[in-house]
């Protein structure tokens, strides 16, 4: 029985992990479990799974677990030091890397660190760090396993062909809740519009980056360093029906792709089983039933979200930092109702525009990149 630690169990991809545990008993346990401010979900968690550890970052919610919790095995660890020490902890095989932004990144390396198999669901830790992170990886043997739904895909299609062969890796997105609208059908969208996503049930935030094609343009660089291919060699494709998740094409002119319904719980069992494959994880395809896929170019001028990770991508260094820690104070300020939707992208430019690159070479020049980017988002905002 593999043990499983998720980062972020209360989320969307934490809760779905925690779906593939409880369908597979016999194969996985939960080792810990660690979870921000919704602690009446992390106290059914801990009820029903009988986690070892819990680690949360606020004091008060220590407080409350361990009362709660009394003449219960499970140890509750506290603050940001506590998520990391669990994340590295030698017991579990597997950890479930879901946590939700930036705040994701260094429990994330303590577990690469600690040499586990990694199933990375937070794409802003190798947006950040991407380099810092396949260094260690390399260093200490930790196996890296993309969860989101299109590196997974890209990862199976691989396979073990040589890179040599690879034309392009291809990514699909739906394109969100505005696709096919143009820049002057988005400017009076509320917060309720962009948070209907057509296909994907997600958290809010994620739900927004898909509406304005960020989460594509923050999967590319997390491609780029997932499999070492450079910008032009990463493709991205508008497909509004979400059942291709991605596609390699290779040197010959073929594909490979990789096809199945939009649910969550197909790439992440993928990562926890891997390199075997578990029996009916999700609901087969009806081919004859199936509506036509269809494929188009990304409208870059109406979301230019993409093509600012692009950008970024292409300055490197604390920039891809930069963008990640803009976008997350602007995604916030607009589920705050504080800003409008296409101001997303504008508050996001103006702080790169003033961003100054500096090497990536360690956290401490990372994070204060992205603290830097953080408040210039905010007098942005203000503004």
């Amino acid at each position: 029985m593999k043990r499983i630690t998720v980062l972020g169990s209360t989320g969307s991809i934490g809760r779905s992990t925690l779906d593939v545990v409880s369908a597979f008993p016999d194969r996985f346990g939960v080792f810990g479990l660690t979870a921000g401010n919704n602690t009446g979900l992390l106290l059914a968690q801990i009820k029903k799974f009988s986690p070892k550890f819990v680690a949360v970052p606020e004091k008060a919610a220590c407080e409350l677990l361990r009362k709660e919790l009394r003449g219960l095995q499970t140890e509750i660890l506290c603050g940001i030091e506590g998520i990391n020490t669990l994340a590295g902890m030698p017991e579990a095989e597997v950890v479930i890397s879901a946590i939700v932004g930036g705040a994701g990144l260094l429990p994330t390396l303590s577990a690469v660190k600690a040499g586990k198999t990694v199933g990375i669901a937070n794409k802003e830790t190798l947006v950040m760090a991407g380099d810092i992170v396949i260094s260690e990886a390399k260093r200490s043997g930790a196996v890296l396993i993309p969860v989101d739904s299109e590196h997974s895909a890209v990862f199976q299609c691989l396979g073990s062909y040589e890179k040599r062969s690879v034309r392009k890796l291809v990514l699909t997105a739906s394109g969100g809740p505005f696709e096919g609208k143009k820049k002057n059908e988005l400017e009076a969208v509320t917060l309720e519009d962009a948070l209907k996503h057509p296909n994907w049930s997600m958290g809010r935030k994620i739900t927004i980056d898909s509406a304005t094609l960020m989460n594509k343009g923050l999967e590319v660089i997390e491609a780029h360093h997932l499999f070492a291919f450079p910008p032009d060699k990463v493709d991205v494709l508008i497909h509004p029906q979400s059942i291709i998740h991605s596609m390699v094409e290779f040197a010959d002119g073929t594909f490979i792709a990789q096809l199945s319904r939009p649910d969550m719980k197909a790439p992440i069992a993928y990562a926890m089983s891997y390199p075997e494959r578990l029996d009916n994880v999700i609901t087969q395809i009806g081919w004859e039933t199936l509506q036509p896929l269809t494929f188009r170019k990304p409208d870059t001028d109406t979301f230019p979200c993409l093509g600012l990770a692009y950008d970024a991508l292409g300055e490197g260094g604390t920039m891809p930092a930069v963008l990640n820690a803009a976008n997350e104070v602007a995604v916030q300020a607009f589920l705050d109702r504080g800003i409008g939707f296409m101001e997303i992208p504008a508050i996001i430019k103006k702080v790169m525009d003033a961003h100054k690159v500096k090497p990536a070479s360690d956290l401490d020049g990372i994070m204060e990149a992205d603290a830097w980017a953080r408040k210039n988002a905010a007098k942005e905002i203000e503004s």
